[in-house]
């Protein structure tokens, strides 16, 4: 219970030190390392950096997001405006391939639909999109389509934690089949674990990471 408290008062701390998050309307609970965030914000991207800062905080396992976004009678913008936006700020980003990926608004609900080579092209258009005002909330349906063999697609990934100086690369499981790649092991933050996930979905061909890897207890 002591542990959960302070775990608790680490990411009020850490929300109210971030000059992008307004921590007065986001309510914190955790319980057995898990932290859940509620409460409402003014944005989308604000509603995504509560909880990327979240994640950051020592200790913490896991995060459940229970956020809404309220947008400001002053932000609230038109679907169709929203749309073509979207469309501008696509064409504008050198890595996301020009006139492969389409725009849906609907209720300033964006969904994103089209095919891609890598998983980083595809995490970036939902990126680009995300920080837009207006947005309440991105459905990324983007397909990567690049074929390659899951013995290239193994050694790539491992070559990748090899390297990262943040990653202990040994304590991390890669397995291949097809264009899936499941990690497994135990990590000791989640930025760790999420630098795994990362450099999985940065290997060529690869369409779904199903993340295993568990954040070891402090």
């Amino acid at each position: 219970m002591q542990d959960d408290l302070h775990l608790r008062q680490c990411v009020i701390d850490a929300l109210e030190f971030e000059p992008s998050v307004d921590a007065a309307h986001i309510g914190v609970s955790a319980e057995e390392g898990v932290v859940t965030l509620s409460g409402h914000v003014r944005s989308f991207a604000e509603k995504f950096a509560a909880e990327r800062i979240a994640r950051q905080v020592k200790g913490v396992r896991a995060v459940a997001q229970e956020i809404d976004v309220r947008l400001p009678s002053d932000k609230k913008l038109a679907d169709d405006e929203i749309a073509a936006r979207a469309v501008q700020i696509l064409r504008w980003d050198q890595m996301v391939p020009e006139d492969r990926i389409s725009v849906k608004v609907e209720h300033g609900i964006v969904t994103l639909n089209g095919e891609v080579d890598w998983g980083f092209q595809r995490t970036e258009a939902e990126n680009d999109v995300r920080r837009l005002t207006g947005v309440r909330s991105v459905i990324n349906n983007i397909v990567i389509v690049a074929k390659v063999s899951p013995e290239d697609v193994h050694a790539k990934i491992r070559a990748a934690l090899e390297r990262n100086a943040e990653i202990e690369a040994g304590r991390v499981t890669v397995a291949v089949s097809g264009s899936k790649v499941t990690l497994s092991g135990r990590v000791n933050a989640w930025t760790e674990r999420e630098a795994i996930e990362h450099a999985a979905w940065s290997a060529p061909g690869v369409t779904e990471v199903e993340d295993r890897i568990e954040i070891a207890r402090p």
